[in-house]
């Protein structure tokens, strides 16, 4: 046995970039691409892929360069997913929503090589340039303009124009041949809703095992329509800008995630599978008939981010998507979590099967282990769906790091797992199901109140489209729950008041957890399709509450204050403990 030994044919290094080859060979006349009328097979997307990997090199760009792209979901976005590592560099993907300061930082933070720009962020990428220039010390990146492939604007940026050098490259070139497995193949920035944005680090071994899980425990079949109604700058697009190859599937890029286009895709082209954000229900639910079409089947959707409330689940699923949860973080190459669907589930009444929807579920394939701990004991809770802990994980798909940032890294990284910073809970029958954030949880009167909790009993009233809950200041308990709500289109704003929710709630729960305050919104910010808490929280902490002499009687009696603030700090003292990483 000790003999034996690696070689040619027995070890390749795990890389995501072979589905495309293979995709080349064995589904080679299959549509790759759609968008507007453009079409490419995926003989053609893996020349184009060869031919852009060829123009990189000659501009010098070498292994472990970053290259950034600034760019929704069109061609050129899913091409750098292959073109970029068969260079042997290092692809950034940017965030569109993200202002011209916080671009530059990404510019600066990850030394980028070339960075490639959209036609319609040629204003956030000007400035950005302006503004790494003005600070001096960083050099400025080569910029390419991605002009529209199928109504060209004639836009430019610089003397690089991204199909230029698609045609300027010998696709007869050989690719990068990885050598290492554990080498970089994307970099990701966090949101920096808690903090500055951190650079995350996925290996090539990482992305190709995250890929095939995905793919497993979704049960994608082959020839997959693929909507990409989540922007491929997010984790990669879960994977799926690589899974889709895999698979021989086509991939509907959208440039705008709008009910027109997301309905009209869907009719168009018998989309049969499509991932996104909860808040993208939200859109679809509340279409105008003239942006409506009718289904040609049932659509597969994988959604993350945070918990979907079970009566939202349970309205989408009505106009014939059917949903699975996932949970995940950019640290954990996109999903970490899918609530694997059972068979005898299909029997429950709606309501239930809603209910069951909305956990967390299982790990996937390629993690090692999932689990519920307390993070001082490191002791797992008991799978009686109540006690709490946080949430951790560890398994080949678990980020290399942070770039740049060894004492973030050491502090995710404790005693063999990776802290998530996510409170949970562990079912009897293993399934995890999250409560809240650890910053997000409000300690009111010393004890625990659940966001998320809150916020899906908001999301039961009637006339409620979006709901977020956050802590606000208390004279007497320290801080009470504020809910930021919008309300549904053809609803009469002046019939819904703030006492209305309050009613509700505390009609649906403990009333020492029923908001205290509502603040009505056309709007609540959004990044990446996830409410932006840290601002609502921000504005929360500016207001004051002043409850009725009775109300303050029933709360007292709901949750005992504690001596003075000292367990509320000790308690505020042990969330801060927990380290809050950046969510999917």
């Amino acid at each position: 046995m000790d003999k034996l030994a690696k070689c040619g044919a027995n070890f390749v290094p795990l890389s995501p970039v072979t589905f495309l080859e293979r995709a080349a060979s064995v589904y080679s006349q299959r549509t790759s691409i759609i968008y507007g009328r453009t079409r490419f097979t995926w003989s053609q997307t893996y020349e184009r892929c060869r031919r852009l990997a060829s123009s990189l090199r000659s501009l010098n760009i070498a292994k472990n360069d970053v290259v950034s792209v600034l760019a929704p979901n069109v061609p050129a976005m899913y091409e750098m997913h292959f073109a970029v590592p068969m260079a042997g560099a290092v692809l950034n993907t940017i965030n569109t929503r993200l202002d011209a300061n916080n671009v530059a930082t990404i510019l600066r933070h990850a030394e980028s090589k070339v960075f490639f720009v959209d036609c319609q962020f040629l204003h956030i990428a000007g400035d950005a340039i302006k503004l790494l220039a003005a600070a001096g010390g960083s050099p400025i990146p080569l910029l390419a303009v991605i002009d529209d492939v199928d109504e060209p604007t004639g836009a430019r940026l610089g003397e690089l124009e991204y199909e230029s050098l698609v045609a300027a490259g010998d696709p007869r070139d050989s690719p990068h041949r990885l050598e290492d497995e554990w080498d970089p193949i994307t970099l990701n920035y966090t949101s920096g809703t808690t903090s500055a944005p951190k650079g995350v680090v996925y290996s090539h071994r990482g992305a190709y095992l995250s890929t095939l899980s995905l793919l497993l425990q979704w049960g994608v079949g082959g020839e997959p329509v693929y909507l990409w109604s989540l922007p491929m700058f997010h984790c990669n697009g879960w994977t799926f800008t690589w899974g889709v190859a895999a698979r021989g599937g086509t991939n509907v890029c959208i440039r705008n995630t709008c009910a027109a286009d997301m309905y009209h895709a869907i009719a168009e082209h018998r989309v049969t599978h499509m991932c996104c954000a909860p808040t993208v229900f939200t859109i679809l639910l509340e279409a105008r008939p003239s942006e409506r079409r009718s289904l040609p089947g049932p659509v597969s959707v994988l959604t993350g981010g945070a918990p979907p409330p079970a009566a939202l689940l349970e309205q989408v699923e009505s106009l014939g998507f059917r949903v699975t949860h996932a949970y995940g973080l950019t640290e954990a190459t996109g999903p970490a979590l899918v609530c694997e669907w059972r068979d005898e589930w299909d029997l429950l009444p709606a309501p239930e099967r809603a209910q069951l929807k909305a956990r967390q579920g299982i790990s996937v394939l390629t993690l090692a282990e999932a689990d519920v701990k307390d993070p001082k004991t490191m002791a797992s809770v008991p799978r009686d769906a109540r006690s709490q802990g946080e949430i951790v994980l560890r398994g080949s798909s678990i980020m290399k790091g942070y770039l740049k940032d060894e004492e973030a890294t050491s502090n995710a990284f404790r005693d063999g797992w990776f802290f998530t910073g996510d409170v949970g809970v562990m079912h009897p029958d293993g399934y995890i199901q999250i409560k809240d954030r650890s910053k997000d949880v409000i300690i009111s009167g010393g004890e625990n109140i659940s966001s998320v909790e809150v916020e899906s009993v908001l999301y039961k009233h009637p006339a409620v489209l979006e709901a977020a809950v956050v802590a606000m200041p208390h004279p007497k308990w320290g801080e009470t729950p504020c809910a930021f709500v919008t309300l549904k289109q053809g609803v009469d704003k002046k019939s819904i008041g703030e006492r209305d929710i309050i009613a509700h709630c505390r009609k649906n729960l403990s009333h020492f957890m029923a908001p205290k305050k509502v603040v009505f919104e056309q709007e609540l910010p959004k990044t990446n399709g996830k409410i932006q808490k840290f601002l609502l929280r921000n504005r929360a902490k500016t207001m004051t509450v002043t409850e009725p002499p009775q109300q303050q009687q029933q709360q007292q009696h709901a949750a005992p204050q504690v001596h003075g603030n000292s367990r509320r700090h000790e308690r505020v003292h042990e969330h801060q403990q927990v380290i809050a990483m950046s969510r999917l």
